[in-house]
């Protein structure tokens, strides 16, 4: 049985998922455009977070904020990154989160492409890495550490020369891989190749069409990929599933089902 949650609001996400169903969610810990560090919302804090996911039976995901980026050559980016990163790293793991997702970064268009793989491997070696760190794969950017599958294989050939390579998994964003230009039709068998796992799969639909490099999202079945290619990625994939989908727990739920009928 393929396991489905939703990405939710972080105030409760223990009665996110219960709105919805399912016993898996993901989540934001604060700002996701901001620098500033994991801020809990939940009332009972974090350790009352962990206690009640735990005795709920609900599993928790949690996603970095958008802006880190610890590919880049600027310093002023790079060095606060890996400081976000440790952060959310040991919020994360104080959580009993099952994985934190970060994106794959970008270099500047001035830079060497090859600078950007390196940084990766310092940036697993800096890291205290306490819990399955998972890159996600972006929509768009010439200049994307993840969004071709070559660079994805270069991303994962860095990472593997680093201590704490064992930590570092893959999710698989099927709107970013579609926007991104990788065809769906082969995306599992083509990023095991490269990666050789996927820990998590964010099924979205995507608003744009194919290699557009557009980042937007659409509910299952809304957009240019379709619900039957959705379900075969997610069957093929064998991960448990993010949907990060418009719309609150309704929607969700329809979003679910669209795949559950076709898996």
């Amino acid at each position: 049985m393929i396991r489905i949650g939703a990405h939710v609001e972080q105030q409760d996400p223990i009665a996110e998922a219960r709105a919805r169903g399912t016993d898996l969610v993901q989540f934001f810990l604060g700002n996701p455009q901001g620098y500033k560090g994991p801020e809990i919302q939940y009332a009972g804090g974090l350790e009352g977070l962990r206690d009640d996911a735990q005795a709920a039976g609900v599993e928790l995901y949690v996603h970095a904020p958008y802006l880190v980026n610890v590919a880049t050559t600027n310093n002023r980016i790079r060095i606060p990154s890996r400081k976000l990163l440790q952060q959310h790293v040991d919020a994360a793991a104080a959580l009993g989160a099952k994985g934190l997702i970060v994106h794959g970064g970008h270099v500047d268009k001035a830079d060497d492409v090859e600078t950007g793989f390196d940084n990766w491997r310092k940036a697993i070696e800096a890291t205290d890495i306490k819990l399955p760190l998972l890159i996600e794969n972006t929509a768009g950017g010439d200049n994307a550490m993840a969004r071709q599958l070559e660079r994805i294989d270069r991303v994962f050939d860095a990472v593997s020369k680093a201590e704490g390579a064992d930590m570092v998994g893959f999710c698989l964003d099927t709107c970013h891989a579609h926007a991104g230009g990788n065809a769906l039709e082969t995306i599992v068998e083509d990023v095991l190749k490269v990666t050789g796992r996927i820990d998590l799969v964010h099924c979205n639909d995507s608003r744009d069409e194919f290699d557009s490099g557009a980042d937007r999202h659409a509910n299952v079945g809304g957009g240019h990929i379709g619900a039957d290619l959705l379900a075969a990625v997610v069957r093929d994939a064998g991960a448990p599933v993010i949907c990060e989908t418009p719309g609150g727990a309704e929607e969700h739920r329809a979003d679910f089902a669209s795949l559950l009928d076709r898996v």
